[in-house]
């Protein structure tokens, strides 16, 4: 299909229905944002089908551009031969004055145009094979190559996989600890010190290597958002036509059992990267290198050349999510991570978690390359507070110590081995760990558990802080790349987990014997269970849980001390260091909080040709730009914003601010009043008449998980519990994030059958709930789960957190003064709203849905809070001073919805 293109966007987008008109908006700004190089905000209430319009305006803008760039290509091209054909002929005109003579000027021009020439043939040349060979994916020509190829390589990595095992049992010897040495490091010479790991690409590798077309790039919070969105590509009319590939992290995309296995993630890391040295390492020998005596190494029967080409060409020939992903790499006996690695330079779309556009390093490792693409952001409401989760850093006592102790015995035992630039480079982590484990109070080599502190919470500048633990003369940038690339942490990683039991101790130092026999029983039970693990019962839940907290324990934490000195590394300002001392060494933590988001963020900006930040709920707007827009340097010019109402017409929804209940009590949840017993009856009666006249599911917000408590157990002593349950079946949201799952079925179970069969006087259920809890984020309430949501008070964030309290202070000194009022106030404000916003957003989902939403709490009647809740809310709220006028609308609201049905 051809659309005609307009000067100023397009007329018409392909899609895969008849577009509502907001989706027809969405996309023309979507489209011209993406020409005119600016920063998006773009808000669509969800169920709006905001993630089709994101598909279809951005692939639309992509396939118009190429087109563009290609007519462009292709008329200098003409250009050029043309001029040098024309620049052939004699030329008769001489110009005397010029210093140099006509021949040399001639020259030098022919030349510049014969270059010019040259480059748009090899640019054409390259565009032209790289669309051959994916029109050849896509026609499977390779397929018959391909199979006889597969048959015969599957064959050898499972007898390669089989001899890695038997060789496994081999015994150890001296040099078998030769991968846990960190190599020579020279800090001043790059060259030198490049990682052995990724070591130069082979030579049959080379083709891999190319540039990246232009692309977009989309990513979202969680793998089941990008797995949704993965799925509307599927279904729009570029599901065929378009390259896309998911990335993922190795615990995501791993099809190796053995390594699977291991569960955690540092685990997968360092397991998978240990079998690609040896795989480079393996290749090395064979080239005619001297090989090392000791047993045979494991290599990764799924990461092959020629597999990991075949597996990248189905990945750009068909669009795959990550289920899809794993199955095709199970059955081409190729891994999925690389794979996909590979396929990022000529894909087109790549969707991919938060983390892996947001954090630097993490872009960098997974191949991300930003300069002149596009990048949209979707559910980005929380942006700011993901950007600062991602960049902070936390280390409890425990892991100081562990990590102390590790390390040090790790440098005792291969002092003879380490040159001289390593051991000093391992002493000034060293100094600096037990720097940081003076600064809590502790002592250096002793148990953490039984060292006391005097529990408090302090707060630093980063400088302050290196002065106060006496780190100051130490170069952490020189850390940092020393980190980098010596890999210490995971040799640490694999020294303690090979050694783990065999006197070598988790916990304290190994110098005295009195602290190795403090940790014996430990080690002795370590050991028990892994040499004994057929004779172990299936555990519990809770033993589940112990035997994740022996993993933890006996891995290294190296990778989180890593983290926390790339934290310090930030600019004084932009961060702040907590000390929260518990009571004993082993609890307390020392805690890195980023103040400034807008610092990482900025780089990101620069780079993209177009940043699209999406959200359902991106209210309120102004402080969003102000933090990590204007801070990062962005011109207001750069930016636009587009917001569009709701598909669903007016009548089907009823938000009611209620300012009273049933007997005159205000409804005033502050927290001198929300504890008040009358306070909490009135809520009762509030719920037991809503129920009265809700059909389906009523889904309850309460504040925080300790408000919640205390409420149910109040109204469990008062009989208010056993009233709501005649009417509507109980559910709480469960403490556990794997039980969510299951109390949503039941609750919809629960629903389903009260609709067939209320003859029991249960007219549904009602789902107790916790804003910014489990339940208030990605999960849908549609149709009859959530027909009314109530939101008890307002969830203002705890004012007397440290955190907060010093973020609101950096607002107030950073950032300008708007409407009378501080950033610091306007920050919690904003986050209460933003709380709200996402949990009454999650009932209403499609357009035929319709809910009522009633907000408790004469707070919510302040025009300025009115204001910041969403503008198709906002326009049809209504706000009541007395319970009666505000019961009789919503009666009449579900009345006229029953008759409507029937």
């Amino acid at each position: 299909m051809h659309f005609r293109s307009m000067e100023n966007g397009r007329a018409s987008f392909p899609f895969p229905y008849k577009p509502y008109d907001i989706q027809e908006q969405f996309m023309k700004a979507l489209y011209s944002a993406l020409d005119q190089g600016k920063v998006g905000i773009f808000e669509s209430p969800t169920g709006t089908g905001k993630s089709l319009s994101l598909i279809c305006g951005a692939l639309s803008w992509l396939a118009d551009y190429e087109e563009k760039r290609r007519q462009e290509a292709t008329a200098l091209l003409q250009e050029g031969e043309a001029s040098l054909s024309a620049s052939a002929a004699p030329s008769s005109s001489s110009s005397s004055a010029s210093a140099e003579p006509d021949w040399i000027t001639d020259f030098v021009q022919k030349k510049a145009e014969r270059d010019l020439v040259s480059k748009l043939k090899e640019e054409e040349l390259k565009r032209k094979k790289r669309e051959e060979r994916m029109e050849m994916i896509r026609n499977n020509l390779h397929l018959k190559y391909a199979s006889k190829r597969k048959s015969c390589e599957e064959d050898e990595a499972f007898k390669l996989l089989q001899l890695s095992k038997e060789e496994q049992t081999g015994t150890p010897g001296d040099q078998e600890d030769e991968e846990l040495v960190v190599a020579e490091y020279e800090s001043e010479d790059e060259s030198k010190s490049k990682s052995r790991f990724f070591g130069g690409e082979d030579e049959d590798d080379e083709e891999l290597v190319e540039e990246h077309v232009t692309k977009i790039y989309y990513c979202s919070r969680t793998h089941s958002q990008l797995a949704q969105f993965v799925h509307e590509v599927q279904k729009s009319p570029f599901g065929t036509t378009i390259s896309l590939v998911t990335l993922g992290s190795r615990q995501n995309l791993c099809v190796n059992e053995e390594v699977r296995r291991l569960g955690s993630i540092q685990h997968i890391n360092d397991r998978c990267m240990e079998m690609q040295k040896n795989k480079h390492e393996k290749q090395h020998h064979e080239d005619g290198a001297k090989r090392k005596r000791g047993p045979p190494k494991t290599v990764c029967p799924y990461n092959k050349a020629l597999a990991l080409q075949q597996m990248r060409d189905e990945v750009l020939g068909t669009v795959q999510d990550i289920e899809q992903l794993l199955k095709l790499g199970k059955e081409t006996k190729a891994c999925p991570y690389y794979s996909t690695r590979l396929a990022v330079p000529p894909a087109q779309l790549v969707v991919l978690p938060y983390q892996m556009v947001l954090h630097e390093a993490t872009r960098r490792a997974a191949g991300v390359q930003l300069k002149g693409q596009v990048v949209i952001i979707d559910e980005a409401h929380n942006l700011s507070d993901t950007l600062s989760c991602i960049h902070s850093a936390e280390l409890s006592g425990a892991q100081l110590c562990r990590a102390q102790s590790q390390l040090t015995q790790y440098a005792d035992r291969y002092k003879n081995r380490l040159k001289a630039k390593n051991l000093m480079y391992i002493k000034q982590i060293l100094f600096v760990i037990e720097g940081l484990i003076r600064v809590l109070g502790g002592k250096v080599g002793q148990n953490p558990q039984s060292q006391t502190t005097q529990a408090g919470t302090e707060m630093y500048t980063i400088n302050n802080f290196l002065f106060k633990a006496q780190i100051d003369n130490i170069n952490l940038f020189k850390l940092q790349r020393y980190f980098e690339k010596s890999m210490i942490s995971r040799k640490l990683g694999g020294f303690v987990e090979k050694y783990a039991g065999t006197g070598v101790t988790l916990h304290t130092h190994s110098s005295s014997n009195k602290e190795n026999r403090r940790t014996e029983g430990l080690n002795r039970y370590l050991q028990a269970l892994n040499s004994n693990p057929s004779s172990t019962p299936v555990p519990s839940a809770d033993q589940q849980g112990a035997s994740e907290a022996d993993k933890v324990l006996s891995a290294s934490p190296m990778m989180q001390v890593e983290g926390f000195f790339l934290a310090l590394t930030n600019s004084n300002t932009d961060g702040r260091v907590v000390l929260q001392k518990q009571g004993t060494l082993s609890e307390s933590s020392v805690k890195f909080l980023l103040l400034n988001p807008a610092v990482h963020f900025a780089q990101v900006l620069k780079e993209c040709r177009a940043v699209i930040i999406a959200g359902g709920t991106m209210q309120p707007v102004s402080d969003f730009k102000q933090e990590l827009l204007f801070s990062a340097g962005v011109k207001e010019e750069r930016i636009t914003e587009f917001s569009c109402g709701h598909v669903i017409p007016p009548e089907n929804i009823l938000p009611l601010v209620l300012c009273a209940g049933p007997s005159g009590q205000e409804l005033d949840f502050t927290f001198q009043n929300r504890d008040s017993p009358q306070m909490m009856d009135e809520t009762g009666r509030i719920l037991s008449n809503i129920c009265n006249v809700v059909p389906g599911g009523v889904v309850c917000f309460f504040p925080s998980y300790e408000y919640s408590r205390r409420i149910i157990s109040h109204w469990e002593a008062s009989g208010v519990l056993i009233r709501l349950g005649n009417k509507k079946k109980i559910f709480q949201e469960p403490k556990k994030a794997n039980q969510v799952e299951q109390v949503l079925n039941e609750f919809s179970r629960c629903i389903q059958r009260s609709a067939v069969d209320s003859s029991g006087g249960v007219t549904g259920a009602i789902l107790f709930s916790v804003v910014g809890g489990k339940m208030s984020e990605g999960i849908n309430f549609s149709d009859d789960l959530g027909r009314c949501v109530v939101m008890v008070g307002m969830p203002y964030p705890n004012i007397k957190s440290p955190e907060l309290q010093e973020k609101m202070s950096y607002l107030d000194k950073h950032l300008p003064h708007s409407h009378g009022k501080n950033p610091g106030q306007a920050l919690v404000e904003n986050l209460c709203m933003k709380a709200v916003n996402q949990s009454i957003g999650r009932a209403i989902r499609h357009r035929g849905d319709y809910s009522s939403i009633v907000l408790c709490d004469r707070r919510y009647a302040r025009p300025a809070t009115l204001a910041k809740l969403p503008a198709w809310i906002k326009n049809r709220t209504s706000t009541h001073s007395s319970f009666g006028p505000a019961f009789a609308a919503l009666r009449k609201f579900f009345l006229e919805k029953k008759q409507k049905r029937e």
